[in-house]
């Protein structure tokens, strides 16, 4: 199982952990990952704001050199799986866009190849039998609420992932590894994404009623797929802070790989005492 990899500026930066642990994972169940050469930023919501072609430029380039490799892209971050998906969306349906494209980025691009999330990857192509035959270290006794935000399950007609207001995968894909999952109502909540840069006061606000929602379930962390609400949920919180983790992490700590322990060290709501807390470190 091979996929053309696009990680994107925040896998690159400050979301370091995530990268780490998806690649770390992904050898683990022998899902190969070739990182796209030469890629560029998606332009996530800045794009898209300031320009409609720059926006399906920057996007596009990434799907054209994908294609050029013949292989589907493999992507972690939401944003940048939702630009991809949009892209690839619009082209499929407009060919006059499609022909500028083109131009644009001085490369063919055919939509032939798709874009996944790799949680949907994990999920649905390797499978959660398969994850449950890996598990090495049952994350026993840790109740955790699933975080998905607002663009890795919408909209439904782009992304076509999951269900958009209760959305299950990685609840399913948390229960494989042993942990308690709890249902809660913030699932889909926005947590302000990049607000959180200019106005601290609006995403402070939305971090905090979403933790206030996991706090009330009696959740002691919450498990995402997005950098941009991870960075959010660790530092916009107020005091009793719950410990944020990527998918993947839990997924290689479960599977008992050494180098799990490194990624719990970035964090800024250090998790250590949590997992020491289950005989989990």
């Amino acid at each position: 199982m091979k996929y053309a990899y696009y990680p994107g500026c925040s896998l690159e930066s400050t979301a370091k952990e995530y990268d780490l642990s998806v690649r770390a994972v992904c050898r683990d169940l022998a899902v190969e990952l070739e990182e796209i050469e030469d890629w560029n930023c998606c332009g996530a919501s800045s794009g898209h704001c300031t320009n409609y072609r720059l926006s399906h430029a920057l996007a596009g380039r990434n799907l054209a050199l994908a294609e050029r490799e013949g292989l589907d892209i493999a992507v972690a971050c939401p944003a940048c799986f939702l630009r991809l998906k949009s892209t690839r969306h619009e082209v499929r349906a407009d060919a006059r866009l499609k022909k500028e494209l083109a131009e644009l980025i001085d490369l063919p691009y055919e939509a032939k190849y798709d874009a996944k999330h790799l949680l949907d990857i994990i999920c649905h192509e390797v499978g959660i039998e398969e994850i449950r035959q890996k598990v090495e270290k049952p994350l026993t006794g840790l109740k955790l609420v699933s975080y998905y935000g607002c663009f890795l399950v919408r909209p439904p007609k782009v992304t076509q992932f999951d269900d958009p207001e209760n959305p299950q995968s990685m609840d399913i894909l948390m229960d494989a590894l042993g942990a308690e999952v709890v249902d809660w109502s913030g699932k889909v909540d926005c947590c302000g994404g990049s607000l959180s840069l200019t106005r601290r006061d609006i995403v402070a606000k939305l971090v905090e009623e979403i933790a206030d929602a996991a706090r009330g379930v009696g959740a002691e962390a919450i498990v995402t797929a997005c950098p941009l609400c991870q960075a959010n949920l660790e530092s916009r919180q107020g005091s009793q802070a719950l410990p944020s983790f990527y998918f993947s992490e839990l997924m290689g700590l479960a599977f008992g790989l050494k180098e799990a322990n490194t990624w719990f060290r970035r964090h800024l709501v250090s998790p250590v005492a949590l997992l020491a807390s289950h005989g989990l470190l």
